[in-house]
């Protein structure tokens, strides 16, 4: 009993210890963003400012419109997702219940894309953009995030964890593919649909090198960036840094914890069979 007892107020204590490492970083970020200069550069340093001030968030709308980067990256990653989740449903419902003939062979090389790193392609990404001379849009930003082999394989398992029996019922029944798709198998997988769209949000949204190779106004640029900016406007301020960083964070954090129930159910439904 003793034993238990102790175990688990190990697991309590490095879990919370775990948490503290992970969290602290944002909390002084946020604690910075309501300090003064003379706090931040403190020999002493502060873990708290002496009065809350809205300065520095004020100098930050001041030094790059933050408002238009945050509506760029929106519109960026709620397009991407939405193509995503739907290019990869699709692709994952014809490799896990369709029969063709190189389905098996069509699926590795779908696999095989996963181990190129995205550096690879970056260039011919961005000559093919620059070719149909789509720079300095939106449709460069999401043209090449449409879909994605992850999306894929993740679709195709949760397709595979469905009955087979509820496929062929539904035959009988005189339901299609594609009936079958949107009536029953969407529904069923909503879950995983979840998980995969909060983490294909959060990737598109915390996207640097793409948007700055293919946006060249201030107008088209995204939240990363903007952040960028605020530090090349004035390396020393690291205020209106702070509280940029806050500002552009909160729509990804609302996302993450409005989304965070779905996440953990599609990342656990089928882990554990009773």
């Amino acid at each position: 009993m003793i034993q238990k007892w102790w175990n688990k107020y190990i697991f309590i204590l490095v879990n919370a210890a775990i948490a503290v490492v992970i969290v602290f970083p944002l909390l002084y970020c946020l604690s910075g963003s309501f300090m003064t200069e003379g706090e931040i550069f403190s020999s002493v340093p502060r873990l708290l400012p002496s009065s809350l001030s809205g300065g520095n968030y004020a100098a930050a709308l001041r030094m790059a419109p933050l408002f238009r980067f945050i509506f760029n990256s929106a519109v960026v990653a709620v397009a991407c997702t939405f193509a995503q989740l739907l290019t990869g449903s699709l692709a994952g419902y014809a490799f896990a219940l369709l029969k063709f003939k190189g389905q098996k062979t069509l699926f590795l090389l779908f696999l095989a894309t996963m181990m190129i790193p995205g550096y690879a392609i970056i260039i011919s990404n961005y000559l093919t953009i620059a070719n149909f001379k789509l720079n300095d849009t939106y449709a460069a930003l999401i043209l090449p995030y449409m879909t994605s082999a992850f999306c894929v394989f993740n679709m195709r398992q949760a397709f595979l964890s469905l009955p087979s029996e509820l496929n062929e019922s539904a035959k009988i029944d005189g339901c299609n593919s594609l009936q079958f798709y949107y009536r029953i198998g969407l529904p069923l997988t909503v879950p995983f649909l979840g998980s995969l769209g909060i983490y294909t949000f959060l990737s598109v949204w915390n996207q640097y090198m793409w948007p700055l190779l293919v946006t060249n106004t201030t107008g088209m640029r995204t939240v990363q960036i903007g952040l960028g900016m605020l530090r090349f406007a004035d390396s020393n301020a690291f205020g209106p840094i702070m509280a940029g960083s806050i500002i552009v964070m909160i729509p990804s954090v609302a996302v993450f914890l409005l989304g965070q129930k779905s996440l953990i159910k599609g990342l656990t439904t089928g882990a554990v069979k009773g």
